[in-house]
């Protein structure tokens, strides 16, 4: 029999059937919350007794997104923050205002995305001129996470999710930005990367700070826009996704692992650059220089 599999299964059927109103009395941010699997997150989260804490690019999908929240956690106490995550000066707003706001902040998911985008050999760049998928997968997370490391600190413990993707490609650091040779899921699967070795290295050096820092890839093709857009076919239904990340932000058996990478339930290895400390030292030297 195949251990590592049983285990895996048992694991995945205590978290399907984790209740969804057990008590989770945490304030959680989750980016991207207007749509797919942040909103479905948020949904959940707000019927286990959580206070939603929702980020979006659009007042009025927000305010939307808001209602149905409040209405699914029965009054859940929701607060809504605005920023298109391509403009590094409106994360760091963002992040002042829930500094400001906010008295405590126990769970932060870095879920929004940039996909690889309906016409993947279009080059898009960000409001400060980055690759757009760099920009909005990489570049915005890493920033706010830094910004609202702060808050985190103090209401630990707490923990950082960071939405990743199986979809792994190392970062050429001769061509970060990809000006030569093009295309959408590429650029997509370098900035998913990215941000896993960041989150390893924050895990690194915050380890005795109270605050966790994971990484998951979710489900694999989640109905969501982006893998339409895209032109894929998608496989599994956007809930395939949140149960998984659920159990990274509720899961007490999860309050000290830190510093890993999961495929859905299972901590697994990433790509091999994520574990190059070379790479990983020339990535945080290239970020510390395109945030100054």
């Amino acid at each position: 029999m195949d251990t590592h599999s049983t285990e895996n299964r048992a694991t995945e059927h205590a978290a399907a059937q984790a209740r969804p109103d057990s008590a989770f009395d945490r304030t959680v941010l989750v980016t991207g919350a207007t749509q797919g699997m942040g909103r479905h997150l948020a949904l959940d989260l707000a019927r286990r007794g959580a206070t939603l804490l929702l980020h979006g690019r659009d007042q009025a999908r927000l305010d939307e997104a808001a209602a149905e929240v409040r209405a699914a956690g029965s009054g859940a106490a929701v607060r809504t923050y605005l920023a298109d995550l391509a403009d590094l000066d409106q994360v760091r707003a963002m992040a002042s205002e829930v500094r400001e706001r906010e008295p405590r902040l126990d769970v932060l998911v870095n879920n929004a995305v940039a996909g690889g985008g309906a016409a993947p050999l279009r080059r898009e760049v960000s409001r400060q001129g980055h690759e757009l998928r760099f920009a909005v997968n990489y570049l915005a997370p890493f920033l706010l996470t830094r910004e609202l490391l702060p808050l985190l600190t103090a209401s630990a413990p707490a923990r950082v999710v960071d939405v990743a993707s199986i979809g792994q490609a190392p970062v050429d650091f001769d061509d970060v930005m990809m000006e030569r040779g093009y295309e959408g899921l590429e650029a997509y699967c370098r900035s998913k990367l990215a941000l896993i070795m960041s989150a390893f290295d924050l895990a690194d050096r915050i380890a005795d700070s109270g605050v966790t820092v994971n990484a998951l890839h979710p489900a694999h093709l989640m109905d969501t826009r982006g893998v339409r857009e895209y032109g894929l076919t998608p496989a599994v239904p956007v809930e395939e996704g949140v149960r998984p990340t659920v159990r990274l932000i509720t899961d007490p058996a999860l309050a000290d692992v830190t510093g890993r990478y999961f495929d859905r339930f299972t901590e697994t290895p990433a790509h091999e650059q994520a574990y190059d400390p070379r790479a990983r030292a020339r990535l945080a030297a290239l970020t510390r220089e395109l945030l100054a």
